[in-house]
């Protein structure tokens, strides 16, 4: 099932704002051990993944490529710009907790590179572990937001299943225009280039470093750009 990854993601963000609701106080040391241990969840999955490339020089292009361009139109920081232009916009103009936790969650579930991988896994090879994985942090980050933002939090599901849904569901189709073999090479490069970028988001789940992950998302794009290229004019390596 395509969208199972995608439903389930969603799901357990509605439990976390439950059980958040329910439980208003959690002690600090709790959450952050309860962090770190999905954190080195995180890293796992992410060295798994990278493992899988074939071709690593393509890997390490699309990482440096995709850097600079991310760099380059500050990715990270125009999300993060319109991440305090819509809370500004709905959550201070309202001045409930409503909004404001719809806004806030929304944005720390979709705004990421696990919500675009885990999508394209579970599209081109129905594989949901990525999306699995998401889910649970999705699902512990909402019982902590949902402590201090409110019920509103439980609201952020829908748009987090929309755009999942719709990544999925695209990228189903894909292999209708790309040919077998491109295409099982795009899986193969792909997940381990976002292997590494679930490392990173790893190392920073349990605060080892202050990676910008969304600057390094371009390099899905070059990735399939590099691995075409590869394809068409027979480069082996």
């Amino acid at each position: 099932m395509v969208l199972l990854g995608t439903i389930v993601n969603g799901l357990c963000i509605i439990m976390g704002t439950l059980i958040g609701k329910v439980f208003h106080k959690i002690p600090q040391r709790m959450k952050e051990t309860v962090m770190s241990g999905i954190g080195l969840a995180v890293i796992v999955l992410g060295l798994q993944m990278s493992f899988k490339s074939q071709q690593f020089l393509i890997v390490i292009l699309s990482l440096v490529l995709g850097a600079v361009i991310g760099e380059w139109i500050d990715l990270d920081c125009k999300l993060n710009q319109m991440g305090n232009w819509l809370e500004n916009k709905l959550g201070a103009k309202e001045g409930n907790s409503i909004s404001q936790g719809f806004v806030t969650a929304t944005l720390i579930f979709v705004i990421g590179a696990m919500a675009i991988i885990g999508a394209l896994d579970s599209g081109i090879r129905r594989d949901h572990d990525v999306l699995y994985t998401k889910s649970i942090i999705d699902g512990f980050t909402s019982i902590i937001l949902t402590t201090t933002l409110g019920i509103g939090v439980i609201f952020s599901a829908v748009p987090v299943m929309l755009y999942e849904g719709s990544i999925a569901l695209f990228a189903t189709q894909i292999d209708r225009w790309v040919p077998k073999e491109l295409m099982d090479s795009f899986i193969l490069e792909m997940t381990s280039a976002g292997g590494v970028m679930i490392f990173a988001i790893g190392l920073n789940l349990v605060g080892l470093t202050k990676i910008r992950v969304a600057n390094l998302l371009p390099s899905i794009l070059v990735t399939a750009l590099l691995v075409a290229c590869f394809y068409y004019f027979n480069i082996q390596l």
